[in-house]
């Protein structure tokens, strides 16, 4: 059972059905320190599809790296008119690949590499406040437990989150949003950002329908401190 359900959430690298080739052969995100964009505060991104706008609300706050290269994409237009590639009902839907088949992400015209950025987790602490962000390493691999010390961004119905393959530092551009609850992704995978409107626009939506455009409405202060390590 876990390795069906981890699989559903590795969907960039899902052409590989070796997944071993897949650890040995993901390129390595670059450290937390490494120029990668990172916002602070949260923002508030419309996604116009053809089946209507959706709204989300990106958090700079407890996933900063990883809300900072979604915010990122979106200003450079990256992800207009790209396709939902993949949905999984009552799972999620998935985009952001410029490839339209799973295998793609997002190559930076400055580096001319794909930009890869690091699994970043921030978990609540024994106390119960959130605690320092984990980044580069699962819940899984850490021992922690998330039910006892969730993850402060969970798998809710309707949160956003980065796709990628079996090694933990290779997401790049491909976001999935769940469709359901989905616990058993909790502290696996980086959930940055949630629906705010039009949730029933995302239970819409299927395979090959367009994301038309992805735009910057607004952007906030942080609520909290540098929310960098």
């Amino acid at each position: 059972m876990l390795a069906c359900v981890a699989l559903l959430g590795s969907l960039t690298a899902c052409a590989d059905t070796d997944s071993s080739a897949q650890t040995r052969t993901a390129p390595q995100a670059a450290a937390p320190d490494a120029g990668l964009p990172q916002l602070k505060g949260k923002a508030i991104v419309e996604l116009k599809t053809v089946k209507g706008p959706i709204t989300v609300e990106v958090d700079g706050d407890n996933a900063p790296i990883t809300a900072g290269n979604f915010v990122d994409l979106a200003k450079r237009k990256f992800f207009d008119n790209l396709t939902f590639h993949r949905v999984v009902p009552g799972f999620v839907i998935q985009g952001g690949d410029p490839l339209g088949n799973g295998t793609g992400g997002f190559i930076d015209p400055a580096t001319r590499a794909q930009r890869i950025i690091p699994l970043e987790i921030r978990p609540t602490g024994l106390d119960g406040k959130p605690g320092t962000i984990l980044y580069s390493r699962t819940y899984s691999g850490e021992g922690l437990d998330s039910v006892k010390q969730p993850p402060v961004l969970l798998h809710t119905r309707g949160a956003l989150a980065m796709a990628r393959s079996q090694n933990p530092n290779s997401a790049s551009s491909q976001f999935y949003i769940t469709l359901a609850n989905t616990n058993q992704l909790n502290g696996e995978y980086a959930v940055f950002g949630k629906v705010i409107k039009g949730m029933e626009v995302v239970d819409q939506i299927r395979v090959g329908d367009k994301l038309l455009s992805a735009t910057v409405i607004s952007q906030t202060a942080p609520t909290a401190p540098n929310s960098t390590p």
